[in-house]
């Protein structure tokens, strides 16, 4: 059994995700978010919520407390958001994170030029690429609302394949490397459905 921390748990792939681990797994969560009310009802055996804002270092510490995997799947300033992240994960010892960012952080979606609008994306990868976690940053396509798990990756460097994938298959992957602590340890891996 694995202790696993979902932060932002109100988000789309969380909500997925969520359902997967309690579905699927033997795996205890911790749903941490800002307002709890947004939250469908969960298995409160396997689930406990806690109310907190990410950027408030002694909840997330205490949050941490006990787990096993860190989730982020978060939106805002995510730059300032992961050095929180990576700062707590250090003091409270905790090494596994999974973190979601977005396609095109390293120019590697063939014949698409991305402005500004993912800065936060490439500096928050820039901050836990520096850290010594046991991370796997995942940039998936644009979201599908399809209800299933069909993917590929690719690896950082590696041009990005396909335009697409459902966010349940995002979390199939979540859930995979959460529960996985050796799987894909520091990698940055491109999802999408296969072409």
């Amino acid at each position: 059994m694995r202790n696993v921390l979902i932060l932002g748990a109100n988000g789309s792939i969380a909500r997925e995700a969520t359902r997967l681990f309690l579905d699927e797994t033997d795996a205890q969560l911790t749903l941490f978010l800002r307002d709890p009310s947004r939250l469908e009802p969960v298995d409160h055996d396997r689930a406990r919520v806690v109310q907190g804002d990410v950027l408030d270092a002694a909840a997330l510490r205490e949050a941490m407390a006990g787990q096993d995997a860190v989730y982020a799947g978060l939106a805002g300033d995510l730059e300032r958001m992961a050095r929180a992240i990576v700062e707590a994960m250090d003091e409270t010892g905790l090494r596994r994170l999974v973190f979601i960012s977005s396609m095109g952080i390293y120019d590697e979606v063939p014949g698409q030029t991305y402005s500004g609008v993912l800065d936060s994306y490439r500096d928050a990868a820039e901050v836990i690429e520096a850290s010594d976690l046991d991370y796997t940053i995942l940039r998936p396509a644009w979201f599908t609302s399809a209800g299933e798990v069909d993917y590929e990756t690719t690896q950082k460097g590696e041009p990005f394949k396909g335009g697409v994938v459902s966010r349940k298959s995002v979390a199939a992957l979540v859930v995979k490397l959460a529960m996985s602590p050796d799987l894909e340890v520091r990698g940055s891996l491109g999802v999408s459905k296969p072409e």
